[in-house]
């Protein structure tokens, strides 16, 4: 059996970090978790580009642009989607992960899904750097092993 081992090293990588501004009270908490973790795993400042979008479901086609341009490496997509009175929150939390699924799955780089779907503000700040962690922050080791798997795997499919 062959184990390939996870590797967290961010020297080179290139990293796009795409923010939802709606509920920016989260999401603001959410990239400085991405951010930080991101420099502490080696990734420079000049190394990560940001972009804001207006809301969850600009995600994905903001990551579609942003991989498809050749300027990074691996993206990270952070939102938060917090349940309101209407059925407009499972629209938007459904159509969110796909579209970032398809972006992952199909695209040229991997995409990280940080988007919070939450049932108040409270779980969704608890999530952004509160008792439960920071999911931004979970995403930006994420995306880091999941680039250097991908260079694993295709290195050894060259050879």
């Amino acid at each position: 059996m062959t184990a390939l081992p996870t590797s967290l090293q961010g020297q080179g990588l290139r990293i796009g970090v795409l923010t939802a501004q709606f509920n920016q009270v989260v999401t603001q908490k959410l990239t400085a978790g991405a951010v930080a973790t991101l420099q502490e795993l080696g990734v420079t400042t000049n190394d990560i580009l940001t972009a804001n979008v207006p809301g969850a479901l600009e995600l994905p086609r903001a990551a579609r642009l942003m991989g498809d341009s050749g300027r990074v490496d691996g993206i990270i997509a952070l939102g938060a989607v917090i349940r309101g009175q209407t059925s407009h929150y499972d629209v938007v939390c459904d159509e969110t992960a796909r579209g970032l699924s398809q972006v992952s799955t199909a695209g040229p780089v991997p995409v990280m899904f940080g988007v919070l779907t939450t049932d108040d503000l409270n779980q969704a700040l608890n999530r952004a750097g509160g008792k439960v962690g920071n999911k931004g922050s979970d995403c930006a080791s994420g995306v880091i092993a999941m680039i250097n798997l991908q260079r694993q795997l295709t290195a050894d499919a060259v050879h």
